[in-house]
């Protein structure tokens, strides 16, 4: 995507891109909130950084998966591929990118609710002396 918007390539050597790519390009924001709470052990922005992973990272790659379904289903039933990279269907790579990025964020989302559980049961600890 950044390489047709800062014009490296020309357009009809790269494809457009979809549109649930320009919302993904959000995700960054999940990290943020979570690195900014990591010096004092601070739950709101650990806890926005949970909320916000599902809104700016899962919520795009689940709708990636619907807009690129029916490529995927032409792809299937009559074996045409209408975009190619290296002389791979660029679906297929795009699907696999999108396991792994689900991947990814699901280890983002289970460990920050294993750091979040640790936290808040300390805090409660401290609370009780």
């Amino acid at each position: 995507m950044c390489v047709g918007h800062l014009k490296l390539l020309s357009y009809d050597q790269v494809a457009m891109p979809y549109q649930w790519e320009y919302p993904y390009l959000l995700s960054i924001v999940p990290s943020g909130f979570g690195l900014l709470s990591f010096p004092r052990n601070n739950i709101s922005y650990l806890v926005l950084s949970m909320i916000s992973t599902g809104l700016f990272s899962i919520a795009p790659l689940i709708y990636g998966t619907m807009e690129m379904f029916p490529a995927a289903q032409q792809l299937y039933l009559h074996g045409k591929a209408y975009r190619v990279i290296f002389g791979i269907s660029a679906v297929s790579i795009m699907y696999l990118v999108l396991v792994v990025a689900v991947q990814v964020h699901a280890w983002q989302l289970y460990y920050s609710k294993k750091l979040l559980d640790s936290w808040f049961t300390s805090t409660q600890e401290k609370k009780r002396k």
